[in-house]
């Protein structure tokens, strides 16, 4: 990602990014390749704050059709039904990204995610999973990490005022300064199936218990045949049935799960506009380092609670 050097235009525009991270993490960006899909208010904040920090390319993913639904919390789609009408989510998603800064390449893709070979994830240095199925991220996952080259892997999934990111970067090497000098580091990232397949009897109680819920939504939407986000209030008794039936085989207390969290998550279906402002600013934060190389990264879930305000990570790889 190296490349080239940046060109007059480029250092003008990004110049007080440059003296914050360096003239050799703003090239890094802005050969960057990103793969974004399933655009909702999340997803697009972070597309907006990676497109204004100068990536080289940002391919968008989404062939909903635009509905009154589709612009709850997602800005970038405008409330004028006349602009979108037979439109594309990723449509009109990307027009708006390109005017937030020209200088990026924006695109779009049309497909099934599930359905591409891992060729072509090779063309991307970042995928990026909004609100897709169990299923599919460890489809997308698994093709990534099966590449000879490092593709950084984040999901996102964002329920009314709660959020959840997973990252895999595989075998990451960075460097960090201690005191006076610069030492190499190295982190080992597990897959998405590892990560939500762990056991819950091993990890710890005072670990956030929204990891412990969204693997039960999870785990509900794919048995029920359902899309990601498509419960309602009347699933509730359904999903606490699913969450005893977890506990029970995985030998934990039920206590593990709020089932008022799990009412929340299932009642959530529309995403609250300030958890996404943050959640989709983590990412993108998140993102920006490895590509720049600037930073220790995230290792490997982020939680975010409205409720109570608190940003939780938690290092799932230790337990499994």
């Amino acid at each position: 990602m190296d490349g080239e050097e940046l060109t007059e235009q480029e250092t003008a525009l990004y110049d007080r990014q440059i003296r914050v991270w360096g003239a050799g993490a703003q090239r890094r960006l802005s050969k960057s390749h990103v793969l974004v899909s399933g655009i909702k208010g999340t997803v697009a904040e972070f597309c907006k704050n990676i497109v204004l920090a100068g990536v080289g390319s940002v391919t968008l993913l989404d062939d909903r059709l635009v509905t009154t639904e589709a612009f709850n919390a997602n800005f970038l789609i405008l409330p004028d039904e006349n602009a979108y009408v037979g439109k594309t989510v990723a449509e009109i998603c990307c027009d708006s990204l390109k005017e937030f800064n020209p200088m990026v390449h924006v695109s779009i893709e049309k497909g099934d995610l599930s359905t591409f070979g891992v060729d072509f994830f090779e063309k991307f240095d970042v995928v990026v999973i909004g609100y897709s199925s169990r299923a599919t991220k460890k489809a997308v996952n698994e093709k990534c990490r099966n590449l000879a080259k490092r593709v950084a892997f984040y999901t996102v999934d964002c329920r009314g005022s709660c959020g959840e990111i997973f990252i895999d970067l595989k075998n990451y090497k960075y460097t960090k300064k201690k005191l006076d000098e610069t030492v190499e580091c190295e982190l080992m990232f597990p897959s998405f199936e590892e990560a939500v397949s762990a056991p819950w009897k091993p990890i710890p109680r005072r670990t956030a218990k929204l990891y412990f819920a969204m693997r039960v939504i999870e785990l509900f939407e794919e048995t029920e045949g359902r899309k990601p986000g498509e419960c309602s209030l009347s699933d509730l008794p359904r999903v606490l049935k699913l969450k005893k039936e977890l506990c029970e085989g995985n030998s934990v207390s039920e206590k593990h799960i709020p089932d008022s969290l799990l009412e929340r998550l299932v009642s959530g279906n529309t995403e609250f506009p300030p958890a996404c402002a943050i959640i989709g600013g983590i990412l993108g934060q998140e993102v920006i380092k490895v590509i720049s190389g600037k930073g220790e990264p995230l290792k490997n879930f982020f939680y975010f609670d409205a409720e109570d305000g608190k940003g939780v990570i938690e290092d799932l790889s230790n337990k499994l």
